[in-house]
């Protein structure tokens, strides 16, 4: 069976199967979606929405382990099959062929969602090269390639889809993070920019950007930064990763139609309240 165990701070799999949601049933009846990172904390939320509302759902990772542990899950207690790829986004190679795998197998995709990414919490100026560049690879790269790739396929099948990618809260930027806010502001740009240039393929792209959201993640940062997430923004609490999840919906649904080159902000206003210290806020600056 399941291990529905809780975690300290994502939803458990049978809260992702049964929270209740805005969205029709079959809302996504017929829709194909390829979720990377979706074996864990926001992406797998997605994953679980996407399948409860009718789409077919290919998700990629890097470890095995918890794909399949996704897949014997959401078959469990949703009751559809997912399919699952284990590779790394950071490698050309493995990207084009989990997108022929995926196009081969569903017949084509609707929706890319860039959920994979990852950093570490430390000041900009103790960055070693190989730390920058790690970041800057998985989250700005390997984003691109998964974008380009699945543009061309688009492209030479004469079809339109959507680019839909997962994105840190950057807009004021987020010490001791700046090499993920450089790779997730990159991101944003160049999906405005491609939303133009793809707008004559049919091709919507557009950006999600969650700011404090309570996933199992964040077991990983120092408890001293954790216990101030809460009040980073006005409504003093943090948001889970259903609410993200039915963001992406939104704009991957008929919902979002009219809308490309955007960014959903997804954060309880913090954009206009607070800073995100994730290694624990510096003395010079505790003033609250």
């Amino acid at each position: 069976m399941t291990d529905t165990t809780p975690t300290k701070w994502g939803l458990t799999p049978q809260e992702l199967a049964t929270l209740p949601t805005v969205f029709a049933p079959d809302l996504l009846a017929g829709q194909r979606f390829l979720v990377s990172g979706g074996s864990q904390g926001m992406g797998k939320a997605m994953v679980f929405l996407l399948a409860r509302l009718g789409a077919r759902v290919m998700i990629c990772g890097r470890t095995e382990e918890k794909l399949v542990q996704t897949q014997r899950e959401v078959k469990e207690l949703v009751g559809a099959d997912i399919s699952w790829r284990a590779m790394s986004i950071r490698d050309v190679d493995q990207v084009d062929a989990l997108l022929d795998d995926t196009f081969e197998e569903f017949g084509g995709l609707d929706t890319l969602v860039n959920n994979a990414g990852g950093q570490f919490p430390q000041n900009a100026i103790d960055f070693s090269r190989k730390g920058w560049n790690s970041v800057i690879d998985l989250n700005l790269n390997g984003t691109w390639w998964m974008m380009q790739g699945a543009a061309q396929r688009w492209r030479d099948r004469g079809e339109g889809g959507h680019v839909l990618s997962n994105v840190a809260h950057v807009e004021r930027g987020m010490p001791q993070a700046a090499h993920t806010c450089a790779a997730r502001a990159g991101v944003i740009y160049m999906s405005r920019t491609v939303a133009t240039e793809w707008a004559p393929l049919g091709i919507r792209v557009n950006c999600v950007a969650p700011g404090a959201i309570a996933t199992e993640g964040l077991s990983l940062y120092p408890p001293e930064a954790t216990k101030r997430f809460n009040n980073v923004n006005p409504m003093r609490r943090m948001g889970n990763a259903w609410d993200v999840a039915e963001g992406v919906v939104y704009l991957s649904a008929p919902s979002g139609n009219f809308i490309t080159g955007e960014v959903l902000t997804i954060d309880g206003g913090m954009r206009m309240w607070g800073t995100v210290w994730p290694a624990g806020v510096p003395e010079h600056f505790q003033v609250y």
